[in-house]
């Protein structure tokens, strides 16, 4: 097995480790809490990480509670495109939308929050599901001189696949640490994932090749 060497300019990305969708948690992802020891494992073998959160008003489009009729798990049709709509979660302010007091993390450097616009909901921690309002986070990576991009977090099949499909198309080599990540796998959702960052020239390892 080749073990794959950090570079100081490399940076962990650690996606919505978030209360709502640890269990217990409104949108809660089956086994999420099992990777915060491994991401705290992972996180002190790098020099830079970022953290993403989702952060939601409480009449934020992606919740079924905003459309009457419609159940967490349908979709609708919105400007940009199909929306899942989602159980109300991670709304601002809530305990819910906190990040893990179990990350043991403190050099982590930016918090980028996403999902705040009411109308557009945001996935990847590099732009908005409209595919235009950026979140500033490439240009943060690229100001600093960062290189390579490895992605933790929750859940592999959503936000954690459009966030490195995205560093990926920022030009970033691009790696997701599988083993540290969970999906929802809705749908066949998180075989699509698989197949569409592999298409974007996505990295997929597993902890082990960076731990040793």
């Amino acid at each position: 097995m080749t073990t794959i060497a950090i570079s100081p300019r490399d940076v962990l990305v650690v996606v919505d480790v978030q209360y709502d969708f640890l269990p217990g948690g409104n949108l809660a992802v089956a086994g999420g809490d099992e990777i915060v020891p491994l991401v705290n494992t992972l996180a002190s073998r790098f020099t830079n990480v970022v953290f993403t959160q989702d952060w939601h008003p409480a009449n934020h489009v992606s919740f079924a509670s905003q459309h009457a009729g419609k159940a967490p798990f349908e979709t609708i049709e919105l400007p940009y495109g199909t929306q899942v709509l989602w159980p109300d979660h991670c709304v601002q302010g809530t305990h819910g939308a906190e990040l893990s007091h179990d990350l043991d993390i403190p050099h982590g450097q930016l918090i980028i929050r996403k999902g705040y616009n009411r109308t557009v909901d945001s996935y990847s921690g590099f732009q908005e599901a409209d595919r235009k309002t950026r979140t500033g986070l490439a240009g943060y990576l690229k100001e600093r001189g960062l290189g390579s991009v490895y992605v933790v977090g929750l859940a592999t099949d959503f936000c954690v696949a459009w966030t490195a499909i995205d560093a990926r198309a920022e030009g970033f080599a691009t790696v997701v640490i599988e083993d540290g990540t969970r999906p929802i796998d809705a749908n066949g959702s998180l075989e699509r994932a698989w197949a569409d960052m592999a298409a974007a020239g996505v990295t997929r390892l597993m902890s082990r090749q960076i731990l040793g």
